[in-house]
This record gives C-alpha cells, structure tokens and sequence, in this order.
C-alpha cells in the first residue's frame, strides 16, 4: 500500500482530479472518505503541536514508519479532527507505541483486537468529547475523528493494512474508530486517572488492546453484590481472549450501576476485588473435559492450577481489571471489554508527559505509567 508517511511531499493529485477518489487510489483510506489535507489545515495542527514539522514523534510498527509531527497532522486533518485535539492524539500514539503496549503484535495478530482509548482530565470537556449517552457510539465529532486519525496512522505509518500485516480473521468496528472520554463530572467516584496517581486538572489517554464492549443487562439489583454478579457472569464466559491468555480487562459502569455501587460506600478498589474474586472459570469447562486432550496453555500465569475442578481467573489480579465510569443518566447497563491476553499491557499516560505523583514513568502489575 502507499504510504502517507512516505509520500506526504513527492506524490500530487494531477490538475482537476477527483480529490477523494484519488485518496481510495493511493490508499491512504480506512474505506471512508477522506478530508483533503490542505496546507493551512495541517499547518494549524502542527502549530498545535508547539511547530517543526519534521520533529519525530514516534515510529509505528509493523512497518516501523517515522511518524513526524507533519505526518501526523496530515492523517488528523484526513480524519476530520480540530486541531485542538492534536494533544490528544499525541499522546495517544505515544502510548501506543510505548514498549509495553505491544502494537506490533496488535497490528498483525489474527485476534479482532483493536486499541481502545479512554481520556480523562480536563481536555475531554476542552475539546467537546462525549462521555456521556451513546458513549460507544456516533454523534461526536471529537470521539470519532481522534480514534479514526489512530486508525490511518496505524495503516497508513505502520502500514497496519487488512490481508497484508493485519492478519485479522474478522476484526470488529473499533477498528474504524474507537475512542471515549471518562464521565467524571457525574460519576460517584474519582476519576481513574486520580486513582492512579495522576493529579485532577491532569489530561490522560489510556490505552486497551480490547474486543468490543460487551453488554450487561441488570434492571433488579439495588445493591453492589447484585450489579457486580452480573458483570462477572459477563466476564466468565469461556470464549473471550483473558479466559485463556489472561492480561488486562476493562469496565465501564453505566451510571445508574455506579451510583448503586457508590451508595453503599463501595470504592473502585471494592470493584475490582468483587470482580476478580467472583468471576472465572473451571478448568475443566475451559478445555471440555480434556476431550480433545489434556491442555497445559503456557499463557496463563505458572501459578494456575491445570486441574479439572481448579477455578481459573479471567485475569491474574484485581488490579489487571480497569474500571470506568460512562455513558448516559437512564437505563441500568454497563460493559465488559475483554482485552487481548498477557501480550499487550495497557499504558496510562498524561499528555505532555506529566508523572504521576511519587515518581515518573514505572509499570505496575504489566500496566505502564508515563
């Protein structure tokens, strides 16, 4: 495929020609149309960017192109996106790119994995993104072009191109775009990136190799115990990628389940426990009765017991499931996100590079802190 990172200066539409229509030629798409990159457009996200256009920003694999602040700008501008939201997007890359994240076993895996980010901290409400109803969903400039402009530098810089270094079998429509801020201003507890370390007027991006969301339904409980039930029977099925290869998880409470929670003076650090307590497997159920053989799966954690009647967590501790609060004010749901297994950590980061409190950059239980 062509590449925009490459050919930013060399290649030119001819005289009169169909701008989008040559874009779907060379490419550069995602299967939308594309916003033509004008001059002025990208000079105004990388001025947003603090100028010089060539500075690096990052190389992104599989393909291990340069990202420069131009070529970042072009593919924001492509998206749709304003260049206020540049930080943002920045930030994300980085995190994205950072060793721990694992993108290039992301770009190329033949899981349906895709990079999920979660904002927090000022810039959400800065920048207009929805937090609240629909959250998953269309309607938000600002959620969508920030998570599409990801999406083309993934193909178009890492070269991250379906059938070629993405090696999918069916991918999932996060693959388009799949970016949401955090509720803070309604939710009952501090928000995560808080909880973290990070100070409140702080902005950060956090990174998931994630599925979908998965919904959960409750409509009768009134108390934690209840609401959490539910989600750890969402958690345990046997076919999501942390049943069988660990890693991290994320959830997102709708806001009536965290209010409920939050009634009864439970903390997210209650969650998590209640969650990773509660949900799991057999081993048994896991590999039907060894009927197929007897299977050791070198990747879970060695402290897995590989016995018919051993429960077998979704993910190794409380502190590998990340809780987030979102979405709209009525209607009792919220959602588990399955992560892709023990090969990717999530990666928290501020953007501008700011350390959470007591130190800079560390990892703590395989999630990175930047």
């Amino acid at each position: 495929m062509a590449s925009v990172a490459a050919n930013s200066r060399n290649d030119a539409p001819p005289a009169g020609a169909d701008l989008i229509e040559w874009y779907y030629a060379q490419g550069y798409s995602d299967g939308f149309p594309l916003v033509p990159p004008t001059p002025q457009k990208i000079a105004a996200i990388i001025a947003a960017l603090g100028g010089d256009a060539q500075q690096p920003v990052c190389r992104v694999p599989p393909r291990w192109g340069s990202l420069t602040r131009e070529v970042l700008a072009i593919n924001m501008v492509m998206a749709g996106c304003l260049p206020e939201y540049a930080p943002v997007v920045e930030a994300a890359m980085l995190a994205l790119t950072a060793q721990p994240f694992n993108l290039n076993g992301v770009q190329a895996t033949t899981h349906m994995a895709s990079p999920l980010l979660i904002v927090n901290g000022p810039v959400r409400t800065q920048i207009g993104m929805n937090a609240g109803c629909n959250v998953f969903g269309s309607g938000n400039r600002a959620n969508a072009t920030i998570g599409r402009a990801i999406r083309l530098m993934l193909l178009n810089v890492g070269g991250g191109w379906p059938g070629l270094l993405d090696k999918s079998t069916l991918g999932h429509p996060g693959k388009y775009t799949y970016c949401i801020a955090e509720n803070e201003e309604q939710s009952p507890f501090a928000p995560y990136h808080v909880e973290k370390g990070y100070k409140a007027d702080d902005s950060s991006v956090f990174v998931l190799a994630a599925e979908p969301p998965h919904s959960v339904t409750n409509h009768f409980a009134n108390d934690p115990e209840g609401i959490l039930d539910s989600i750890c029977s969402a958690m345990s099925t046997i076919c999501n990628n942390n049943a069988v290869s660990g890693g991290h998880c994320a959830v997102v409470l709708g806001l009536e389940h965290a209010q409920t929670i939050a009634k009864h003076g439970w903390k997210r650090h209650d969650i998590r426990h209640y969650l990773w307590a509660h949900s799991g497997n057999l081993w048994k159920d896991l590999y039907c009765g060894e009927r197929y053989g007897k299977v050791y799966n070198r990747t879970l954690p060695v402290w897995y017991k590989r016995e018919p009647d051993a429960r077998t967590p979704i993910v190794p501790s409380p502190d590998n499931i990340h809780v987030f609060v979102a979405g709209g004010e009525a209607g009792r749901f919220s959602a588990f996100i399955p992560g892709w297994g023990r090969m990717s950590s999530p990666v928290l980061r501020a953007l501008g590079g700011a350390a959470p409190a007591g130190g800079g950059a560390q990892c703590v239980d395989g999630t990175c802190y930047l």
